[in-house]
């Protein structure tokens, strides 16, 4: 199974539960990797939450579908504000967020930064308080020294048949509003890419600049190879 397909597979169930989707407004985001293991990562910008494809707004359980669409449409901007209130207290408490503001019922402005080791694989966003799941970014790492890193969040399917049955993964309610660049900086190995442009030379090794709009399908991909 790929690194795509078993993100799909964890996250299908879990979304079934969350009843909201996350996606990218207008964002800037930024990962580097280091040949030795050391990474950062940042993502500043506006989130959007959004009700998850054949979820009817307002149609909670129990509903009997009689009431007027200006009331379901009342209840249905209802909920979404709740929801994104308990995202924002959720994501908060978390290690990384420098901040997390309301900006709109349906959406959030958030700085977000973290380093670390890629000594075990790594999901942004992902906090099972908040309910609502579906990462922007996901690295693998393998035991081999690669690391492959995809940004679902970022295109509207992965490439291939690997979409499986997220495929639209990234799209979510929101992805018309997706609008900004992500960049990976390394001075590992390029194995592979999928940035037509390729790497540039920069100050800290190869770049590779993705971006975003709401009409990215494909969603950014490198395997890097790191130092033994």
């Amino acid at each position: 199974m790929t690194f795509y397909a078993r993100i799909c597979a964890t996250l299908v169930p879990l979304l079934a539960l969350s009843g909201c989707l996350l996606s990218p407004g207008k964002f800037t985001s930024s990962l580097d990797i280091r040949k030795d293991g050391s990474f950062s990562f940042a993502y500043a910008g506006e989130v959007i939450v959004a009700e998850p494809s054949g979820q009817m707004p307002g149609m909670a359980e129990g509903d009997d579908g009689k009431a007027s669409a200006p009331a379901k449409s009342a209840q249905a901007a209802k909920e979404t504000a709740a929801k994104t209130k308990a995202i924002a207290d959720a994501l908060a408490k978390e290690k990384g967020f420098r901040s997390v503001r309301v900006t709109g019922s349906d959406r959030l402005s958030v700085d977000y930064r973290i380093d670390g080791r890629l000594d075990h694989s790594f999901v942004f966003p992902f906090n099972i308080d908040a309910k609502a799941i579906i990462p922007f970014l996901a690295i693998e790492v393998r035991a081999d020294g690669k690391v492959r890193m995809i940004a679902p969040g970022f295109g509207e399917e992965a490439s291939g048949p690997a979409a499986g049955p997220m495929g639209d993964m990234g799209g979510g309610g929101g992805a018309k509003e997706r609008n900004g660049t992500f960049t990976l900086t390394t001075d590992a190995e390029i194995v592979s890419q999928n940035q037509e442009d390729g790497a540039k030379d920069g100050p800290r090794g190869k770049q590779i600049v993705w971006t975003i709009t709401p009409e990215t399908r494909v969603a950014p991909m490198a395997v890097l190879k790191l130092s033994k």
